[in-house]
């Protein structure tokens, strides 16, 4: 069976993400540089130079991991002839991840990409004020029993799943007080741990519905073609190539839970074993083995992990 192509989501930024990349490979410095141009900013300088806390900041997050994954997948053609049609069984990508994924796969330019993830970023920020949402990742609980307990402790107030990520481990989302009075309610289920996240606002829950309108807004601009490969969407976890489903899809996933774990169970139900995660850092590769049991994880984000694609292909 032909392998998966994952794209990771934000949290996987690091300084210095990508600078082996455009050091080695000139397809990789071009896609640098076309992010910077389509921002008109020197994107690539603050995730080569830093400051970490101004590259964490979502606006700029969410371009620069995407733009470390298009300059590895790039590098992955250039170098390796890898070609995401006749390859690729599916493509997928854990939030923003998914906007990496229909990029790589040329349903979306890379130009439009960058703009609608500093939109995208922009907007979830501003959506709730600082400090009145909160998110909390919850280990140990399977997901309906962490979804239990965010309904529980809701109370009137906006507080339900937003990541299941799989193997024990989902995050919840909504506002700071509903969050924190889920924290001992998931401990007295049997969670072995909940704790807040360093997180600058409530992703994928229902107060972000402004962000999900100027994402409605954004994307009815933008061509989206068909993309090389199947795209596994986050909000439904089945496989989809209808660029009017992609573009509606997009602007639930604002609001909706990201549904990793059936994602990746749904691609290993079809015969992926194999599952190559395109960007920054090694989170999506850690979480094959516990969903899929005979899935393999392959991280793909320097120079070095290039280069042994190539090598294991010769």
């Amino acid at each position: 069976m032909k392998p998966a192509f994952t794209f990771p989501g934000q949290g996987s930024q690091a300084v210095g993400m990508g600078k082996s990349l455009a050091d080695n490979f000139a397809v990789s410095r071009d896609v640098f540089a076309e992010v910077d141009d389509a921002l008109g900013q020197r994107l690539s300088q603050l995730m080569w130079e830093g400051p970490a806390d101004e590259l964490t900041l979502t606006a700029n997050a969410q371009p620069a991991l995407m733009a470390v994954s298009m300059a590895a997948i790039r590098a992955l053609e250039a170098e390796a002839g890898l070609d995401l049609a006749k390859e690729a069984a599916f493509v997928a990508g854990h939030s923003l991840g998914e906007y990496s994924a229909l990029a790589a796969a040329r349903s979306l330019t890379l130009a439009d990409t960058a703009r609608l993830l500093r939109i995208r970023g922009d907007a979830m920020q501003k959506a709730v004020p600082v400090g009145q949402g909160a998110m909390a990742a919850l280990i140990g609980l399977e997901f309906d029993a962490a979804d239990a307990v965010a309904r529980e402790a809701a109370q009137g107030d906006v507080c339900s799943a937003a990541n299941d990520n799989g193997g024990g481990q989902v995050v919840i989302s909504g506002s700071r007080a509903a969050v924190e009075r889920a924290l001992p309610i998931a401990q007295e289920r049997g969670a072995k741990r909940a704790m807040l996240l360093p997180v600058s606002a409530p992703f994928h829950c229902a107060l972000m519905q402004p962000a999900a309108e100027a994402m409605a807004e954004a994307l009815a601009k933008v061509t989206i073609s068909a993309p090389l490969a199947p795209l596994v969407a986050n909000v439904t976890a089945q496989a989809e190539t209808d660029p009017d489903a992609i573009r509606a899809n997009l602007v639930k996933q604002v609001t909706g839970t990201v549904r990793w774990r059936e994602c990746v169970a749904w691609m290993a139900g079809q015969g992926v074993e194999s599952f190559y995660e395109v960007g920054a850092g090694k989170v999506l590769t850690g979480l094959v083995k516990r969903i899929a049991s005979n899935g393999k994880g392959v991280a793909i984000g320097s120079a070095d992990d290039v280069k042994a694609f190539v090598a294991a292909r010769s």
